[in-house]
């Protein structure tokens, strides 16, 4: 008997999770199909384990370089990385089966397994076919790994969270969002690092402005960056493991992390039964509505390569579930104006366009940008002076703002409300109209000149 559903989703992480629950909540027969652990990367082994990561590096900072200065000082301070790693573990936990409730409330049911489809129609899991309507394709992406000798020495950002103690020192190849969080959260926690990359810098699509102060910061905080460096070979040797680089060069740490980028999970799927259509970097091929080349089945997420961040995910899996059940035959996700949060010491924020991307698309002359620069006051106070630096790029004469960015204490949750009103239009002489919130990083967004 083959098993029938009104919506499936092939993987249970936040984008599988929110569109069925969504898609259940208007009277469709709902199903998520997973293999692993539900709540996906983000849960498991990205945004939530991460984030208490880097909050503990934040403590650890206030012991190791903001307590003196106001008054706080002990002689036996001691970091217990087994601690951090079981209370991590149990809210990671406690995350993850919140999940239970929420299908329970919805009436989705769960299939364990991985699913292979039979036809766009049907999907195969455990040996039993299962029919659906509509299927999504939700099943996320996993690190890349040089194809290179000694491949399998390095770590990559999901076994970070596996380990039981830290390493003394780490050589970290990358330079995207997570080569930068890693380095930075594991240099607060006391971990040698040093950092390369292929190019003159980590993060290059920031705005020089705002990327001057990440490498300042991360200058500071001695993690080691090597520029120009691309690594030929990894090998065992007595006192850790070596690179070899293109250059001549080699250098040796205690530990190895891969971090040079993500690649979606698509294998065992056979799409190829489906009709549905990749990408050349194998990612899934969908329209501005998830839909993909096969009529009937839809993707979203990390697995389309677009726009990889969880909350997105989530939007358009609930976007999706509008449009195909409650009558919102036009809903679509709008990849526009997105912010987004690099949790780096210190946090980066940015919302809408770079001054470089909104000079290329609307000209320079249309284009005018404010900035602000000083140092924390939560740091000013203390030897350890930590610079934040706020950016507006604005359009035209009425000077539209169309981008927001900056890096420092709490840039992290200062932005959320300037993206809503970023997305609603507002304009540099509607920020000057606000009253500024003294004395906070924030009031610098509505009071540049």
């Amino acid at each position: 008997m083959v098993k029938e559903y009104d919506i499936l989703s092939i993987g249970g992480g936040s984008g599988g999770i929110a569109t069925v629950n969504r898609a259940a909540m208007y009277g469709a027969k709902a199903a998520v199909i997973e293999g692993n652990l539900l709540g996906g990367t983000c849960v498991n082994l990205g945004c939530v384990p991460k984030k208490i990561m880097w909050y503990g590096a934040s403590v650890a900072d206030v012991y190791t370089k903001y307590g003196a200065n106001y008054g706080f000082t002990s002689s036996d301070t001691q970091f217990d990385f087994a601690t951090l790693r079981k209370n991590r573990e149990a809210y990671v936990e406690r995350s993850r089966n919140s999940y239970g409730g929420q299908f329970e409330r919805n009436g989705v049911e769960v299939i364990e397994g991985y699913a292979r489809f039979v036809d766009p129609q049907t999907v195969e899991v455990n040996g039993e076919l299962i029919r659906a309507k509509h299927i999504l394709i939700a099943t996320g992406a996993k690190p890349s790994i040089p194809d290179i000798p000694g491949k399998e020495l390095g770590f990559v950002s999901d076994d970070v969270f596996a380990w039981e103690e830290l390493p003394k020192s780490i050589a970290i190849v990358g330079a995207g969002y997570i080569a930068v969080e890693m380095a930075g959260m594991l240099a607060s926690l006391g971990v040698q690092v040093d950092l390369f990359v292929r190019q003159d810098a980590p993060l290059r699509y920031l705005d020089s402005y705002i990327l001057d102060g990440l490498l300042q910061e991360m200058e500071a905080e001695q993690i080691h960056l090597h520029r120009h460096k691309v690594v030929q070979q990894a090998q065992k040797v007595s006192d850790g493991i070596q690179l070899s680089f293109e250059d001549g060069s080699t250098h040796v740490s205690e530990t190895v992390l891969w971090a040079i980028g993500r690649e979606p999970n698509t294998t065992g799927l056979n799409l190829q039964a489906a009709g549905v259509k990749q990408t050349e970097r194998g990612f899934i091929q969908v329209d501005a509505y998830q839909n993909t080349s096969s009529p009937g089945i839809y993707a979203l997420g990390d697995v389309t390569g677009e726009k990889e961040l969880t909350p997105v995910a989530i939007k358009a899996g609930r976007t999706l579930a509008e449009r195909l059940f409650n009558g919102q035959t036009n809903a679509k996700m709008d990849y526009n104006t997105i912010p987004t949060v690099i949790f780096s010491h210190p946090a980066i924020g940015s919302v809408g366009l770079t001054e470089k991307a909104a000079i290329q698309k609307y000209g320079a002359e249309h284009i005018k940008t404010y900035t602000s620069t000083f140092a924390s006051m939560y740091t000013a106070v203390t030897q350890h002076r930590q610079p934040v630096k706020l950016m507006l790029v604005t359009l035209g004469k009425e000077e539209q703002v169309i981008g927001l960015h900056g890096i420092g204490y709490g840039v992290d949750e200062m932005i959320q409300g300037f993206a809503v009103a970023i997305k609603m239009g507002a304009t540099k002489a509607d920020f000057d109209a606000t009253v500024a919130i003294h004395p906070t990083g924030s009031e610098e967004f509505v009071t540049m000149r």
